[in-house]
């Protein structure tokens, strides 16, 4: 079923608020969110070279953007790339992107999927549900906010494994029950 962009940002802010915040999944990730420094964009690209122009123009915005009022982009694309290792695949051609297009060293991208799998894991493991969202999503991440948070952070190095710990406790039915609420989330004009 497709949905208006506003339910997609819905759904997404739903896992966001549910998963990545509720769970501390990424410290980093609170600041942000409550200044209203997310900028959420829902593409219609059909085509994977499509959604890397996309991509490309969501680099360029993000970099023309003072980092006081957009400090990340969440690039959600729910009409492409629905297969896993198509999208793992595509992964090689936004770090060509960021390196060609003069964005490396500026930005890094984090990928997000319905079905994300983490290698040596079971397509089940609650892990993979650290990186797990409603729909198709490119994470687009100003390296020296980054930086910054990361040297403020006392140890970013165990977040990996508290984020697995997290995860596994809480159990793949949990995680399943989560997303399949925020999926249910639509805007009143849908």
């Amino acid at each position: 079923m497709k949905h208006t962009n506003a339910t997609y940002i819905a759904q997404t802010r739903c896992w966001l608020e549910n998963v990545v915040l509720k769970h501390n999944l990424c410290p980093f990730a609170h600041k942000p969110f409550k200044g209203g420094q997310i900028h959420f964009v829902v593409t219609d690209s059909a085509r994977p070279e499509f959604l890397l122009e996309d991509l490309q123009h969501e680099l360029e915005q993000l970099r023309a953007t003072p980092v006081s009022e957009v400090e990340t982009t969440l690039l959600i694309h729910p009409g492409t790339l629905e297969d896993f290792m198509e999208y793992n695949d595509f992964l090689d051609m936004v770090d060509a992107l960021l390196e060609d297009g003069g964005f490396d060293g500026e930005f890094q991208v984090a990928s997000f999927h319905p079905d994300y799998q983490f290698e040596g894991t079971r397509p089940n493991d609650a892990e993979n549900f650290t990186n797990r969202s409603p729909w198709p999503m490119l994470h687009l991440i100003r390296e020296d906010s980054l930086a910054q948070a990361i040297d403020s952070y006392p140890d970013v190095d165990a977040i990996p494994e508290r984020n697995i710990e997290t995860m596994n406790a809480l159990g793949t039915a949990h995680h399943r029950q989560v997303l399949e609420t925020c999926l249910q989330t639509k805007k009143e004009s849908e």
